[in-house]
């Protein structure tokens, strides 16, 4: 029986989670600041083929500063595994989430990811 109200908690978490109105920057809405990036790393294929360049991203920063619902809005290699790279970088970020009326909220906001070699 536990373990069924466990997982009855983390579905209701989650379901509280997914409930949160997103909100955009602006119109009282301030932008969510970073407290933590976490850089992409190369996959060896693409650091072989020498790939440089920007992966563009959307996510969802929710009110606790933890991101997610990431979304690449443009892709530089979805071949050789950096656009994978670049999703899995920001969900590791870290923000002081973005308010309204001095409250947090969540935010949508956008990001590049840049992959150059040294």
């Amino acid at each position: 029986m536990k373990t069924l109200a466990v997982a009855v908690a983390v579905i209701a978490s989650f379901a509280a989670i997914q409930a949160q109105e997103v909100y955009k920057v602006g119109n009282g809405v301030s932008a969510p600041v970073v407290i933590r990036q976490v850089n992409p790393e190369y996959t060896p294929e693409a650091l072989a083929a020498r790939i440089e360049g920007v992966v563009g991203i959307e996510m969802i920063v929710h009110a606790d500063g933890t991101a997610d619902d990431v979304k690449i809005t443009k892709s530089l290699d979805n071949v050789l595994g950096l656009d994978q790279q670049a999703v899995k970088a920001a969900k590791q970020w870290r923000f002081r989430p973005g308010t309204k009326d001095g409250k947090a909220v969540a935010v949508s906001v956008a990001l590049e990811m840049r992959f150059t070699l040294k």
